[in-house]
């Protein structure tokens, strides 16, 4: 992944709440560091999912629906923090 396709998808992800852009972040980092551990697909549509959805899957409140997303949820929350 070039570094433009990061930097297009870091301002894609962009939220109003400070955990939820670090938690996309630290995902955007194994795209340059890891990306065969990147799911871009997966990744795009986490990203029309709403801020309150995201924030329940995040802090295990509860678990989506769908298992595409399901996944990359678990990866995120399996990342070490920065």
């Amino acid at each position: 992944m070039t570094s433009a396709e990061v930097s297009r998808l870091r301002w894609r992800s962009r939220r109003g709440m400070r955990e939820l852009d670090q938690l996309f972040g630290r995902y955007l980092e194994l795209a340059v560091r890891a990306p065969e551990r990147f799911d871009l697909a997966a990744f795009e549509a986490l990203l029309v999912c709403e801020d309150d959805a995201l924030w329940r899957w995040f802090i295990g409140r509860e678990r989506p629906l769908d298992p595409q997303i399901a996944s990359i949820v678990d990866v995120i929350v399996e990342l070490p923090p920065a």
